[in-house]
């Protein structure tokens, strides 16, 4: 791959020139065909209308942590709700439904009458939400709350019944303007029974396991009742909380716990390191028990098993990998006995006097810094007001960044494009067209490279599968999104991307395939096919009618189900997929191949097509094709001479022909009947 030119990144106010890398920078021509996108277009105008304000006047905007959606958020909320209607959307269905998601996602509004003590706290919190959180305003909203739902909460008041030793928390959060009461469990006494109590007002705590109790006809108000599964915050910034790691949890470390002094009645307080969390195991010799490991590692490097049983698995959902445990009086037990595969002898559980104390890892951020020169590129409203001749501005985000110094674009405001991509990259989404795909030859493991362009360079991407190919069938100048990439340097400092399905924000749609494109007039913008010869790169909708004075060729042929492309028949009797090149099995199923003429006004154009495009074609399964009598096979085509169709067309004009599965000029890859 060709070099591409010096370009300078600025990152956190330091300006790093680009490096030698496997992306190729083409000329603006492609991006002013890009500026042309509906669908783009569709998603700046809902940022705009999600965001806040942004001063066009400022050199220099800074956007706060908790301002509006990232491009890629919405990017993908978008197509999510395409795929959901499947026969259109509307400007006003699409805007509805992501308006309430961010709304039930952010709910990050300050409430009237918060509380001074989470008022005070607010000031410095900077911790991401965990995956299950819920606020108390939902749970007021929703009138429900899931077992495994998690709370992270803020005591704003401890009480005890009147007439009763039952004591009751009065808990907030950061993104409510309700409380809501908590009956406390007994084995949490002990915190709040003395004058300098642990568990008192400005508290943080994290919860699961809660039952909500409600009431009917207007009487009372929702109350949570007891749950054993609560960890309480520590700050190290406090002067309180140090004094009580110190004097509580730093004398006793991981080899200093002995089975039989734990047997003996000893207890331990340990403080690790959270390094990984275990997925859900479900165990045949304990009768179907569910367990959790957590693997901690203390100061002097050693590390122990911590497990979780049965319903205490809830208790992983408050943890995060690189936050301190501080666990006090934990079961000691054999790690033998415990069916656990390590090299020590003992491991921790969760015990009826264990109490834990968690010091959250505060996750690192970032200023990036973003040439507002390159407008053209984001379409963004700060860009819009740029005069290119006053030289280059800046629009700042913060963005999280780990002990890698890796930075998190996920939540990036504007879309990101190829000649941006660097090394440390990760959640990246990217929005373009594929120009080549292949599998990874003699790997055991389904690993695929696809190249994507998108108008200011192109890049490949490794795809990772647990299995097999599970993305649909994806061919050449196919429109495709995806998201969750994560962008390194490799060998000879080229950039290369890295996509696995199974990571946390993964996503991939193919735009030129889905069904609600032909119908959703405000993601696409009408196309005549003499377009095709004039932008040749993208999907193009357009109203057609199939020509019956040019040749028709209708074949049915077979394809595999997972990835769409055709089969082969080696000589030795196997079926093997030209895509995946895989022996397929009984993993097949006929489908059309149809190579036909299709016109409107401006231009007629050869074209192809296959799956379930045809069908709609054709009106008819190829099963159904496949038993008709030859001659009326071959009449068939005449009984549609006028029908008209809505369809989206793809230029197949590649050098790349390796994977081209017709020489026909164009590819249709959905079609409507009007």
């Amino acid at each position: 791959m060709d070099n591409f030119p010096s370009h300078i990144l600025t990152i956190g106010g330091i300006n790093r020139p680009a490096t030698s890398s496997s992306m190729e920078i083409n000329q603006p021509k492609q991006v002013l065909l890009e500026d042309e996108d509906e669908f783009i277009k569709f998603i700046d105008l809902a940022r705009s209308l999600l965001s806040p304000d942004d001063d066009d006047g400022e050199e220099c905007v800074e956007r706060e942590r908790d301002g509006g959606p990232g491009w890629s958020w919405i990017a993908s909320r978008v197509l999510k709700t395409c795929i959901s209607y499947s026969s259109g959307v509307t400007s006003a269905i699409l805007l509805s439904e992501l308006s309430k998601a961010w709304a039930e996602q952010s709910r990050t509004s300050a409430p009237r009458q918060r509380p001074e003590c989470i008022s005070q706290l607010k000031k410095k919190h900077r911790r991401g939400k965990l995956p299950y959180t819920v606020t108390v305003d939902l749970i007021y909203e929703k009138n429900f709350l899931s077992l495994n739902s998690v709370l992270e909460a803020v005591i704003v008041d401890v009480f005890a019944l009147p007439g009763t030793n039952i004591y009751m928390l009065k808990l907030g959060d950061f993104w409510s303007s309700n409380t809501i009461d908590l009956y406390l469990h007994r084995r949490y006494y002990d915190l709040v029974s003395t004058s300098n109590g642990i568990l008192k007002k400005g508290r943080e705590v994290f919860m699961t396991g809660c039952y909500l109790r409600t009431f009917s006809e207007g009487f009372g108000h929702p109350r949570l009742l007891p749950t054993e599964y609560l960890v309480i915050l520590l700050d190290e910034d406090q002067d309180d909380d140090t004094m009580l790691l110190g004097a509580q949890f730093c004398s006793d470390t991981f080899a200093c716990i002995s089975l039989d002094a734990a047997n003996r009645g000893v207890s331990y307080s340990l403080y690790a390191r959270i390094d990984c969390i275990g997925p859900l195991e479900t165990l045949k010799e304990f009768g179907g028990l569910q367990r959790k490991q957590i693997t901690l590692t203390d100061s002097d490097g050693m590390e122990l098993k911590f497990l979780l049983w049965g319903e205490q698995v809830l208790l992983a959902n408050l943890f995060s990998v690189r936050s301190t445990l501080a666990i006090d009086r934990p079961f000691i037990v054999s790690a033998k006995e415990s069916a656990v595969e390590t090299c020590e002898e003992v491991c921790l559980e969760y015990g009826s006097a264990t109490q834990l104390y968690l010091v959250p890892f505060i996750q690192q951020e970032e200023q990036v810094c973003v040439s507002l020169s390159q407008g053209r590129f984001q379409g963004s409203k700060m860009a819009a007001s740029i005069d290119p001749s006053q030289g280059p501005k800046f629009s700042q985000v913060i963005l999280p960044c780990d002990s890698q110094g890796s930075v998190d674009f996920s939540n990036y405001p504007f879309r990101s494009y190829i000649t941006d991509l660097r090394g440390k990259m990760t959640g990246i989404s990217l929005y373009g067209v594929v120009t080549d795909i292949f599998r990874e030859a003699d790997c055991l493991k389904s690993i695929f490279y696809m190249r994507i362009e998108d108008g200011t360079g192109r890049i490949w991407a490794k795809l990772h599968f647990a299995e097999s190919w599970s993305l649909g069938r994806v061919g050449l100048g196919h429109t495709v999104y995806i998201s969750g990439l994560t962008c390194c340097m490799v060998a000879g400092k080229r950039s290369e991307a890295f996509w696995s399905e199974n990571d946390v924000g993964a996503y991939f749609v193919n735009v030129s395939c889905l069904p609600a494109m032909l119908n959703s007039s405000c993601l696409h913008k009408l196309s005549c096919l003499a377009d095709l010869s004039r932008q040749q790169s993208g999907t193009h909708i357009c109203r057609v009618w199939l020509d019956q004075s040019e040749q028709w060729h209708v074949n049915t042929r077979l394809a595999h189900a997972s990835c769409g492309h055709f089969v082969s028949d080696l000589p030795s009797g196997v079926t093997k997929c030209q895509f995946c090149c895989c022996n397929c099995g009984t993993e097949v199923r006929r489908v059309f191949h149809l190579r036909i003429t299709i016109a409107d006004e401006s231009a007629k154009v050869s074209a192809w097509c296959t799956g379930q495009t045809a069908v709609e074609l054709l009106q008819i399964s190829p099963d159904e094709f496949y038993d008709l009598p030859e001659e009326e096979q071959v009449m068939y085509p005449s009984s549609l001479e006028n029908e008209r169709y809505m369809i989206a067309i793809l230029n197949c004009s590649y050098n790349d022909t390796r994977l081209k599965e017709d020489d026909h000029s164009g590819e249709i890859t959905r079609s409507l009947k009007l």
